[in-house]
């Protein structure tokens, strides 16, 4: 139900990834989460040797189209474990490059009609984005042309997924920096969910291409937009998961309109009592949406600790909004960690839940930490690591020591 905070790199592995479960038709919606999991793309792969060694790929068969489907196929071995991403990202382009001309000789001989047509063309697609989100410069060319004559070919099923790719292509190019052509992403995106607010690869891409504006650098009027025009879009879907996404997004909006504006903090003590938001008023707060089972959450503790430590006695108090399911074993951490501030926390309510303020905020990224000064005004978003130290510096005047 949740996503970690991804760097810009990931991001980008991200939408290699994605492009390549887009042309294969892979659901990428299978629940009504809308976390972005932080992990590796996960690459088509080819048959391993037997011996130990370098991984290498069979040479590209003569035969028919039945004969080269399956060759194609056979490269799709999931028990292939590369050693590293050096020894990945070689391996996973030969794959490519052999499955796309294995593709293309099945394509030869192939007409429109013949069933296993669109299977060639897939492949060809898959091929393709996957030395494209390689970086191949040449095959990301080649894509974008051979997805441009798909979209205008008499397939309507083919047409779709072509667009779906284009986009795809589009909106890695975006992510690479392009912030110029956000507008017009946003907008063919809007245009394709407009047609089909249930097709869960086009939700799944507008929620990639929103989630990744906001980690974009320079980013923030792309993702307002994003969110502003994809939301009421989820919202008319038949699928509840994809409504889901709509009432998150409108939460995602409400946190980002925050800095400058005051933040509405509730809930439930760890010890059952309500929590009183008459007990920071006056100081220096910061929300720490985060859980036991987050490494990245666990990592921010001692920074954070650091900083409630040199603070605290000037004004200084941590919120931490729990998103775990186990109360006692929340106690039992906070207990050994021996964490001085309060922890909000509700008890579980069912598949999907998640924290009501987390909710309100669409907060699902952790750590997501929020700061509040004095006059209960967000001054931040985003204080992670150093710099948290740098804004309560600037807020309480520096140069405090530890007490002691």
């Amino acid at each position: 139900m949740t996503r970690f905070t991804l760097s810009h790199g990931r991001l980008l592995s991200l939408f290699a990834a994605l492009s390549v479960a887009i042309v294969v038709g892979a659901s990428l919606l299978t629940s009504h989460s809308t976390a972005v999991s932080a992990r590796e793309p996960q690459a088509p792969a080819g048959r391993a040797p037997a011996a130990e060694g370098e991984l290498t790929v069979p040479p590209v068969p003569e035969g028919s189209p039945e004969q080269l489907l399956d060759y194609i196929k056979k490269l799709q071995d999931p028990s292939v474990r590369p050693k590293s991403r050096e020894e990945a990202i070689d391996y996973f382009g030969k794959v490519a490059k052999a499955g796309l001309a294995a593709s293309e000789k099945a394509i030869a001989q192939l007409k429109p009609a013949d069933p296993l047509y669109e299977q060639a063309i897939r492949a060809k697609l898959q091929s393709l984005s996957m030395l494209a989100g390689l970086g191949d410069a040449e095959a990301g060319t080649s894509l974008s042309g051979f997805a441009a004559e798909i979209a205008k070919g008499p397939s309507p099923k083919l047409a779709k997924e072509a667009v779906q790719v284009l986009l795809v292509t589009e909106a890695r190019d975006v992510m690479r920096g392009n912030v110029a052509g956000a507008r017009a992403l946003i907008e063919k995106v809007s245009a394709v969910l407009a047609k089909d607010p249930d097709d869960v690869q086009t939700v799944q891409l507008a929620v990639q291409i929103a989630g990744g504006f906001e980690h974009m650098p320079g980013g923030e009027e792309a993702t307002r937009a994003a969110y502003t025009a994809f939301g009421p879009l989820l919202a008319k879907s038949s699928n509840e998961g994809v409504k889901a996404m709509a009432e998150n997004f409108e939460g995602v909006l409400r946190r980002l309109s925050l800095p400058g504006n005051p933040m509405e903090i509730m809930g439930t003590n760890l010890d059952g009592s309500p929590f009183d938001p008459k007990s920071v008023a006056g100081k220096v707060v910061l929300v720490d949406f985060w859980a036991t089972w987050c490494g990245p959450c666990i990592a921010e503790i001692p920074n954070i600790m650091e900083q409630y430590q040199k603070y605290h006695a000037k004004g200084f108090e941590v919120i931490g909004v729990s998103l775990d399911d186990d109360v006692e074993a929340l106690k039992s951490f906070v207990d050994e960690r021996k964490i001085p501030w309060p922890i909000l926390f509700e008890k579980p309510g069912g598949q999907g839940w998640r924290h009501p303020l987390a909710t309100k905020y669409g907060v699902s990224g952790f750590p997501t930490v929020i700061l509040v000064g004095r006059d209960g005004k967000v001054v931040s978003l985003d204080v992670h690591g150093e710099k948290l130290g740098v804004e309560l510096d600037k807020l309480f005047g520096g140069g405090a020591k530890d007490p002691g």
